[in-house]
């Protein structure tokens, strides 16, 4: 077995798993909070990538400014979205609010082929080209790099949820709502910061994405396996989908080189399968017990 070979592919994978990680991240803030399965974090992630590309290359923008400006859109529409289609939800059904953010993705797709086409684009090149070498392993800059931006945005959020005021908020909520009200914090206003920093890291992942593989009207099936990622992790562990992102990246690496790539989806849904049947509520799942 050539082990630099498969030490290369490894990497690949552990760099996909990232920018699933950081996706998965996004999906896991909304679910802790506001306990809403978000089906459509795939086409959050693509309108945050077309917007980019509408100020680097439609309006001639600088990078340093197209990025700030893309990810104030993409909180902005969150912001929109929690407050009009979400909130309006809040007491319903579970399967309510689900069926809510499947709408919701197929109007983004309507949205992004009205105003962009189906034709697919390319972004304007912002990360370095060099190729990475480690040992006698060859890595795509774009992924190694990508791989970078999520590991840094990744620690970033977690510190801010950790020592910032809104982050001790949020997970006041998520833990218990009615506790939260009782002490004077304001649920709906973190429902609304939830929705705006899921999507604007949802944005991050899109325009590091659609540098890698490009733009298209089909870009949200990137969140197939997020939702793969967050199920395996657990849908509210922050733990999970970091450790699920990187494992799903890597067997999906290792399933498209060996097997195809056309089988890749057929492996990490095989490997959700078996987690489930072992631990219904993923790797780091709360186990929840409900009293009849």
């Amino acid at each position: 077995m050539d082990w630099w070979l498969l030490f290369e592919i490894t990497l690949a994978g552990v760099g996909t798993g990232g920018l699933y990680a950081l996706t998965g991240l996004a999906f896991v803030l909304i679910y802790k909070a506001t306990r809403v399965v978000n089906i459509a974090i795939g086409e959050m992630l693509m309108l945050g990538a077309y917007v980019f590309f509408s100020f680097a290359a439609g309006f001639a923008l600088p990078i340093w400014l197209a990025i700030p400006g893309a990810l104030l859109v993409s909180a902005a529409f969150g912001a929109v979205v929690e407050r009009t289609l979400i909130r309006p939800m809040l007491g319903e059904s579970p399967i309510s609010s689900f069926m809510v953010t499947v709408g919701l993705a197929s109007m983004l797709v309507g949205l992004v082929e009205l105003v962009w086409s189906a034709d697919q684009q390319r972004l304007p090149e912002f990360l370095p080209a060099k190729h990475i070498v480690i040992g006698q392993a060859f890595v795509s800059p774009k992924i190694f790099y990508g791989f970078w931006i999520a590991v840094l945005l990744i620690t970033a959020v977690l510190l801010l949820f950790r020592y910032w005021r809104g982050g001790v908020a949020l997970r006041a909520t998520a833990a218990d709502q009615a506790a939260a009200y009782s002490v004077g914090i304001n649920v709906p206003r973190v429902f609304s910061m939830t929705w705006m920093a899921a999507a604007a890291i949802a944005g991050v992942a899109g325009i590091v994405v659609g540098s890698i593989g490009g733009l298209s009207s089909v870009m949200g099936v990137f969140g197939l396996s997020v939702l793969v990622v967050v199920i395996f992790g657990g849908l509210d562990s922050v733990a999970g989908a970091l450790v699920g992102g990187v494992i799903v990246g890597v067997v999906e690496a290792l399933a498209g080189f060996y097997i195809g790539g056309e089988y890749k989806l057929l492996a990490t849904f095989s490997l959700l399968v078996l987690i489930l049947m072992v631990r219904p509520y993923g790797l780091f799942g709360t186990h929840e017990i409900e009293r009849l």
